[in-house]
C-alpha cells in the first residue's frame, strides 16, 4: 500500500446568529451585522471585507472575509479571552500571541504574550492547541498542548508564568501529534492525540496515542469516562485535530486519513473509530464506528472544526478550503457539504467560533507544505451572506 509523504503532513453563539449561520445553506444566506461592543465600549474596527462565492452548486452563497491579522508563522490554536481578545499559538516559534480586542484601521493589534522555552518544534510538533479556562475571570488559567524532546504534553499556566504539566507521556513524532484542546459543554477539557506514526497505538487503550482524551483541569481522568481510571474518551484515531459540539452537546471531530479518505466523526464515549484497521466509509466491521462525512484527501485534509448550531465548518490544509456541513436535528448530515474559500488563501488550519458569532480561520502557509503570500500567515474572519437587501 502506498502512503503519503511522511514529513511534514501537513460559548456557543447567540441564538439569532447561530440560526442565521445554519440557515445559509437552505435559504441562500443572511447578512450579519457588526459585532457587539467589546468591554471597552467600542467594536473592533475591522477592515473592509472581500467577498467570495461558494463552490459545489446549490444556492447562491457567499462568504465575507476580513483579514484580522497577518505576518504570523504557523498559527495553530485560537482561544478567546473574556475581554474579547484571542490567544493564538504559533507552532514553530513557540509563542503565545494576543490578538485584539484593541484594533487599528488595518485590523486587530497583535502582541507577544510569552514564548515557551520547553517546546521542541520539529516536523508537525511544536506549540499546538490552547484553551482558556471556563473560570478564567477567577483562576486566570490557560491550557496548552505542546511537544518536548521526549513527548507531547498538556500544561496549564497563567499568562507570563511557567507552565505546569498536567498530562505527560503523549507519544510524539515528526508527524501525527494531534494537539487540539477545547473545553466541552460538560466543563471538562478534551484533547486530541495522534498515533505518532506508530499505528498500533490507536487500538491500545493503555496508550495515550491515537485517542481523544477527557480530563479535569488538574489532568485527572474525568468522572464518567468509559474506561476505568483512564483519560481515554474514544480510540482508533489516526490524527484527529478538530473538535466541536452542537447545541445538543453532540461532539464532532475532523480526522486525517492516510491516502484515500479524510473524515468527520460523531464522537461518542468508548467508541472505536477503526484506525488502522479501517479508513473512511464502507466499514463492514461492527466493532468500529464509521464517519458521518468523508472526502478524498486531496479535497480535504482538514484540521480545525467549529459548530454553529446545525452547521459544521472545517478548515482544510491540502484541500485549501472550508467545508460546510449542515446537520439534521438528530446529528446526521443534511444534503451535500459545500466548499467556500477554495484556493483563495492557501492552506487553512484552525476554525473557531468567535464570541460575536463569526468564524475565525487561520492559514498555514509557512508550515513547510504551502506557498506563502507576502501577508501570510493570516487570521481570517468569516461571515456568510446571500446578497439582496433586507436580510438579517
Amino acid at each position: 500500500m502506498s502512503v503519503r509523504p511522511p514529513y511534514p503532513r501537513i460559548t456557543r453563539a447567540r441564538a439569532a446568529v447561530a440560526l442565521c449561520a445554519a440557515t445559509v445553506l437552505a435559504t441562500g444566506g443572511c447578512a450579519f451585522g457588526p459585532p457587539d461592543p467589546d468591554p471597552a465600549g467600542e467594536p473592533p474596527r475591522f477592515p473592509t471585507p472581500s467577498v467570495s462565492p461558494s463552490s459545489g452548486g446549490g444556492v447562491d452563497q457567499q462568504v465575507a472575509v476580513t483579514v484580522l491579522a497577518k505576518g504570523l508563522r504557523v498559527p495553530w490554536g485560537i482561544a478567546f479571552l473574556p475581554d474579547g481578545g484571542a490567544l493564538v499559538t504559533e507552532r514553530d516559534t513557540a509563542k503565545i500571541l494576543k490578538i485584539g480586542p484593541q484594533s487599528s484601521p488595518d485590523g486587530l493589534n497583535v502582541t507577544t504574550v510569552q514564548t515557551l522555552d520547553e517546546v521542541d518544534a520539529a516536523g508537525e510538533g511544536g506549540l499546538l492547541g490552547i484553551a482558556v479556562s471556563p473560570n478564567y475571570a477567577k483562576d486566570q488559567t490557560v491550557f496548552v498542548y505542546y511537544s518536548t524532546e521526549q513527548d507531547n504534553r498538556i500544561s496549564r499556566l497563567t499568562l507570563g508564568g511557567e507552565p505546569t504539566p498536567i498530562v505527560t507521556g503523549i507519544p510524539r513524532s515528526g508527524i501525527h501529534n494531534g494537539g487540539r484542546l477545547a473545553f466541552g459543554p460538560d466543563g471538562f477539557l478534551y484533547a486530541t492525540t495522534g498515533d505518532a506514526s506508530d499505528r498500533g497505538l490507536s487500538q491500545d487503550v493503555k496508550s495515550l496515542g491515537g485517542k481523544i482524551l477527557r480530563i479535569t483541569p488538574d489532568g485527572k481522568p474525568a468522572p464518567g469516562n468509559p474506561f476505568p481510571n483512564s483519560p481515554v474518551w474514544s480510540l482508533g484515531h489516526r490524527n484527529p485535530q478538530g473538535i466541536g459540539w452542537d447545541a445538543n452537546k453532540r461532539m464532532y471531530s475532523a480526522e486525517f486519513g492516510q491516502n484515500t479518505w479524510d473524515e468527520i466523526n460523531l464522537i461518542e464515549p468508548g467508541k472505536n473509530y477503526g484506525w488502522p484497521e479501517v479508513e473512511g466509509p464502507g466499514n463492514p466491521d461492527s466493532r468500529f464506528t464509521g464517519p458521518i462525512v468523508n472526502w478524498r484527501t486531496a479535497d480535504a485534509s482538514c484540521s480545525g472544526l467549529a459548530v454553529v448550531d446545525r452547521l459544521i465548518a472545517t478548515a482544510c490544509l491540502r484541500g485549501e478550503r472550508v467545508w460546510l456541513v449542515e446537520l439534521t436535528a438528530s446529528g446526521g448530515v443534511l444534503g451535500q457539504p459545500r466548499a467556500v474559500l477554495t484556493d483563495k488563501y492557501g492552506r487553512l488550519r484552525t476554525a473557531v467560533l468567535a464570541p460575536d458569532g463569526s468564524l475565525w480561520i487561520s492559514t498555514s502557509n509557512h508550515d513547510g507544505r504551502g506557498e506563502p503570500a507576502p501577508e501570510d500567515d493570516r487570521i481570517l474572519r468569516l461571515v456568510f451572506s446571500g446578497g439582496g437587501a433586507g436580510k438579517s
